[in-house]
């Protein structure tokens, strides 16, 4: 699917809120980009991830605001954030990994398991990742046993990726949770 500036917010944005987005941000006269373009179609059939395409010359834009600077640039977007991306023409091994990184069980619903919070868990699910990420620092500064409050902090870690480095929820948390335990 191609998207430009008018449909790029419900293409990928939107979308990412169901499932991983993969952008594949190209130009036609880029020869590594036209190298790159099977090897990206062919992992995302095989997992099932959407595949976007968008093309820098004709949407400068959004090359700009996801900080485009060289090309292929490919940023998978999850709940409308950008949580893993590279630069470059990469081997099918290494574009593999990235997808299969990309679409791994989520590391958090065991952590929350094992600490016993279903709430927690309950409100992952229901995407009000504030409430989660909220109780979990409320446990995280409560908890005296060194062994759990490191499995708080996994937990939040590992949430924050599922959210990705930029989200203002994990720039806000992490700060938060360093003055917690630091």
């Amino acid at each position: 699917m191609d998207a430009d500036t008018a449909t790029f917010e419900v293409a990928v944005i939107g979308r990412s809120r169901e499932r991983p987005i993969v952008v594949d941000f190209w130009a036609d006269w880029c020869g590594p980009c036209h190298q790159l373009t099977p090897v990206l179609e062919r992992a995302a059939d095989e997992h099932d991830v959407e595949l976007v395409k968008v093309d820098i010359d004709a949407n400068p834009d959004l090359a700009q605001r996801y900080g485009v600077n060289g090309i292929p640039a490919v940023k998978a977007f999850r709940n409308g954030h950008v949580v893993a991306e590279f630069v470059g023409a990469r081997p099918p091994a290494a574009v593999e990994q990235f997808f299969e990184q990309l679409t791994a069980p989520s590391e958090v619903a065991g952590l929350l398991e094992q600490l016993g919070l279903t709430d927690v868990a309950e409100a992952v699910e229901q995407g009000d990742h504030e409430r989660a990420l909220a109780r979990l620092l409320e446990e995280a500064e409560m908890a005296h046993d060194p062994d759990r409050r490191e499995l708080l902090r996994r937990t939040m870690v590992a949430l924050f990726a599922e959210l990705g480095q930029e989200n203002p929820l994990v720039v806000e948390y992490r700060r938060r949770l360093a003055r917690a335990l630091y």
